[in-house]
């Protein structure tokens, strides 16, 4: 697969930092990655962001998402339930040398992120022209003539 997955490592790291800090749940954001056709498309659940607190960063072969999640309620506000996640949320994730990351294209529609990011030209089956090597196609020919050449 050309999409390759997230470090479980760093996730570990992450969820480890979240029960520490007491978080409630953890934060993630829920993907659904698949191919279709010559592009690869990845989408990402963000309930509740805003398109302007979404930050996407490409560097190489490494794809980086930011979101910040704000709470609704206002200071002054009595609290009676906050069950929502709210802060900050990551997550990286490493494509594979067939894709072309730099035409990756990205949208924000009802809480989804949707990347797509094409195959790579040279990565693309191209069909391969099969020739003849000039003048070789007689071979049976050209024995009997270095044989009078040599008497």
């Amino acid at each position: 697969m050309t999409l390759m997955r997230f470090d479980p490592f760093r996730e570990l790291d992450r969820l480890s930092e979240q029960v520490m800090a007491g978080t409630r749940a953890a934060r993630t954001m829920p993907m659904e990655a698949f191919r279709r056709g010559d592009e690869f498309v990845v989408a990402l659940d963000l309930p509740g962001v805003d398109p302007a607190d979404v930050d996407l960063t490409v560097e190489r072969n490494v794809v980086s998402i930011r979101a910040t999640r704000r709470p609704v309620r206002q200071e002054g506000d009595e609290v009676l339930v906050d069950e929502r996640p709210t802060g900050e949320f990551s997550r990286q994730l490493f494509l594979g040398d067939n894709l072309d990351s730099s035409k990756l294209e990205a949208s924000f529609e009802r809480g989804v992120l949707t990347m797509t990011i094409p195959v790579s030209e040279a990565s693309k089956p191209r069909r391969v022209e099969i020739g003849s090597r000039g003048g070789r196609q007689n071979v049976g020919t050209e024995a009997p003539d270095r044989e009078k050449a040599r008497t």
